[in-house]
């Protein structure tokens, strides 16, 4: 058995939240090895104004506190997002609240925005390198009186040290958090969001790109909603897609009928989909960030041809382990050879109508 697959069966020996958590604290310490990458030039991309050194990212979720962001990019990935990180620190739901779908290489969660608040995750952030590619997720607590307000208040609290946001308004674990994708709720949330990205550009000199996360279970209507919505404002992107409350093709139902988003490779197919619709809606000058079932560099690529830019995992590097990031990364850098191509966005878009035809 390799290295990495021991660490998996140990790691395994705990519940999975408790595994997450020492896996926090191997990165804290240095225990896991950081991966030295040749640059490739045909990774390298300039998206919504920010240099990315390749397309690949660590999705948020895992790092919600702000704690190791920048040993995340010593793995491999060109960029990380920390949070989802509300005003006030929040418990989240009750434990347990993390399911292991083994036989699926998935995840069920329901945490529930979990986090230690602004406070803690700025205090955090300011001390990494201004040239660390980090996002900032923000949220809006669960009890809020004015959820808005709140996303707002994550605009102004980390200006200074955000490299971009995405406003998270597709978690299935907060009651009532994904009506916030509604035409008339987002464009009021959009409407606030950016008037104060702009009130703080003004302030610093900076453009802090905005990303919108949407859910992959919308429908049709709803996809063409969040379009009309996102193209009529000075939204920077958007972010396709969170987790799925759709238990479809799942073989291991030892854990299907807990409640939460479902993610990792059972999500690969529907987010696609999702993706090429949004895509084929928005045109091609928006950019858009894949996310869901990321497991291989071929995954990351058919992300690509199916109309994103960059791409994003999470769930998948839990059964894969930490090297999955440098592996995805030298096997885009091999495509590249295979292919011929000069650069990676040769290949955006080029199977879009294959992944958009089909029904969602």
């Amino acid at each position: 058995m390799t290295l990495a697959g021991l660490a998996r069966k140990g790691l395994f020996l705990f519940d999975p939240e408790a595994a997450h958590g020492l896996s926090i604290t191997a990165l804290k310490s240095g225990l896991v090895p950081s991966c030295r990458l040749r640059p490739d030039p045909r990774l390298h991309q300039t998206i919504a104004g920010l240099d990315f050194a390749n397309p690949l990212g660590m999705a948020a979720g895992y790092d919600k506190n702000a704690e190791v962001p920048e040993a995340l990019l010593r793995l491999g990935f060109g960029f990380t997002e920390i949070g989802t990180v509300t005003p006030k620190p929040q418990p989240g739901n009750p434990k347990p609240r993390i399911f292991r779908l083994t036989a699926d290489d998935a995840v069920i969660n329901r945490l529930g925005f979990n986090n230690e608040g602004h406070a803690a995750a700025l205090e955090r952030l300011r001390t990494c390198s201004r040239q660390s590619l980090i996002g900032v997720n923000i949220g809006a607590n669960k009890d809020s009186d004015d959820r808005i307000a709140d996303y707002v208040a994550g605009i102004r609290a980390f200006y200074d040290v955000a490299r971009y946001f995405t406003a998270n308004i597709s978690s299935p674990n907060t009651p009532g958090l994904r009506d916030l994708q509604a035409r008339e709720s987002l464009a009021a949330l959009l409407s606030a969001v950016l008037s104060a990205r702009s009130d703080q550009a003004g302030r610093t000199g900076r453009h802090v790109p905005v990303f919108l996360k949407i859910a992959p279970d919308l429908t049709e209507e709803g996809l063409d909603d969040i379009a009309d919505v996102a193209l009529a404002h000075d939204l920077d992107g958007l972010i396709v897609s969170n987790t799925t409350l759709s238990r479809d093709g799942l073989t291991d139902r030892t854990h299907a009928a807990e409640a939460g988003g479902l993610s990792g490779k059972p999500l690969f197919e529907k987010s696609t989909i999702a993706l090429a619709k949004m895509r084929k809606r928005v045109g091609e000058a928006l950019p858009i960030i894949g996310v869901g079932g990321v497991s291989s560099a071929e995954t990351a690529a058919e992300k690509i041809r199916a109309g994103a830019d960059l791409v994003q995992l999470y769930s998948c590097m839990v059964y894969a382990g930490p090297g999955l990031p440098a592996s995805i990364v030298r096997g885009l850098s091999d495509l590249c050879d295979r292919e011929r191509l000069a650069s990676i966005r040769d290949i955006r878009g080029s199977r879009n109508s294959y992944w958009a035809d089909r029904k969602i």
